[in-house]
C-alpha cells in the first residue's frame, strides 16, 4: 500500500497513511484510511487517477464528508478528497471547484448579487458533495442550478458532462453509478439584490439553529424523506425520540438526525438499524439512509 502513496508523493500529491476518517467527517467517526490523498489541482487530480487506476488499488472519493459515515475498521485501499476550491463569476454564472465549501460559494454569491444559493448556505458540504447526491434543503436542490462540470473518469480521462447526463433526482446523480469524480462545476444563478439575498440567508439559518441540532456531531437528516411521509415525523411517532444505542442518540431536538455523543461508528449504525426496524413494524414504511455508509467493521 506504501507503493501507490511514494508514487504519489513523488508527484508532488499531498498524501497520508493511515488517516484517522473521524477527521474528515462531520460525525467524527470512523477507523483509518490506508492511502488518504488530497490533490490540490486538475492536473494532480488526474495524475493521481491515472496512478491510482494503474496501481489496481480500490479508490474511495469523498466531499467534506457532511453526509458520511465511516465504519470503524476504516477504509482500505486510496481515498482521495479532492481540494480543488477556486472559484469565479462569468456573467449570472458560478463555475467553482468542486472542493469549494457551499457556504463561501453562497456568500461569494450573495456579494455579487446573485440569488440562487442561499438554500445552501447552511449546508456544511463541498460543492462536489452536493451535486453527487443532489443536495438540497429548504425547496431547493443543487441539480435545479446546475449547468454542465468536468469531471474525470477513473481512468483519468477529461470528459465534460451535461444535465441530461447528470440524471439528477431526489438524493441522486449520475455520479453514484459512472463513479467519476468531478473537477469543476458550473452553476447558473440569477440576478437579485445582495440585502435580500443575505435576509433570505439569515433567515434560513435562524430556522436551522432553532430546528436543528447543532451543537453534536452529525450527518444532518440521517434517512430519506419516505414518499407522502416525513422521516422525523415517522421516527417521531414511533417514540424514538431521544432514544439511545450505546453513544449514539436519536435527536430530542429534531427526531431526523441520529447524532454521535461520544460513540462508535457500530453504536450509530445499530441505531440506525433500531429506527429501521421499528418505524417498518410500526407503519410498514421502509426507510432509507440518506447517509453514505463506506469502510468495513472493526
Amino acid at each position: 500500500m506504501q507503493g501507490i502513496g511514494e508514487q504519489l508523493l513523488e508527484k508532488g500529491i499531498p498524501v497520508s497513511f493511515s488517516e484517522p476518517m473521524r477527521l474528515h467527517t462531520t460525525l467524527r467517526l470512523g477507523g483509518n484510511a490506508d492511502v488518504f490523498v488530497q490533490p490540490e489541482s486538475e492536473a494532480q487530480l488526474e495524475t493521481a487517477l491515472r496512478l491510482i487506476h494503474a496501481s489496481g488499488e480500490k479508490l474511495t472519493v469523498i466531499g467534506h464528508g457532511s453526509n458520511l459515515l465511516v465504519r470503524d475498521g476504516g477504509i482500505r485501499g486510496v481515498v482521495l478528497m479532492p481540494r480543488l476550491c477556486t472559484y469565479a463569476f462569468e456573467g449570472d454564472c458560478l463555475i467553482a471547484g468542486a472542493g469549494c465549501m457551499l457556504h463561501t460559494l453562497s456568500e461569494a454569491a450573495a456579494a455579487k448579487g446573485l440569488a440562487g444559493l442561499a438554500f445552501a448556505s447552511g449546508i456544511p458540504g463541498t460543492l462536489g458533495g452536493a451535486v453527487f447526491m443532489n443536495a438540497g434543503a429548504y425547496g431547493g436542490e443543487i441539480g435545479d442550478l446546475f449547468v454542465s462540470a468536468v469531471a474525470y473518469t477513473v481512468l483519468g480521462e477529461r470528459v465534460t458532462l451535461t444535465k441530461e447526463e447528470m440524471a439528477f433526482s431526489y438524493r441522486k446523480s449520475g455520479l453514484q453509478e459512472s463513479g467519476a469524480v468531478l473537477s469543476k462545476v458550473c452553476l447558473q444563478l440569477t440576478p437579485g439584490k445582495e440585502e435580500a439575498i443575505r435576509a433570505e440567508m439569515a433567515e434560513l439559518a435562524i430556522k436551522r439553529r432553532d430546528k436543528q441540532p447543532l451543537n453534536f456531531p452529525s450527518a444532518g437528516s440521517t434517512f430519506k424523506r419516505p414518499e407522502n411521509a416525513f422521516a422525523a415525523q415517522l421516527i417521531d411517532h414511533c417514540g424514538l425520540r431521544g432514544t439511545w444505542v450505546g453513544g449514539a442518540q436519536v435527536s430530542e431536538k429534531h427526531a431526523g438526525f441520529l447524532l454521535n455523543r461520544s460513540g462508535t461508528s457500530k453504536d450509530f449504525l445499530d441505531l440506525m438499524a433500531l429506527v429501521e426496524k421499528t418505524v417498518y413494524e410500526k407503519t410498514g414504511i421502509r426507510l432509507e439512509s440518506e447517509v453514505r455508509i463506506l469502510g468495513e467493521d472493526e
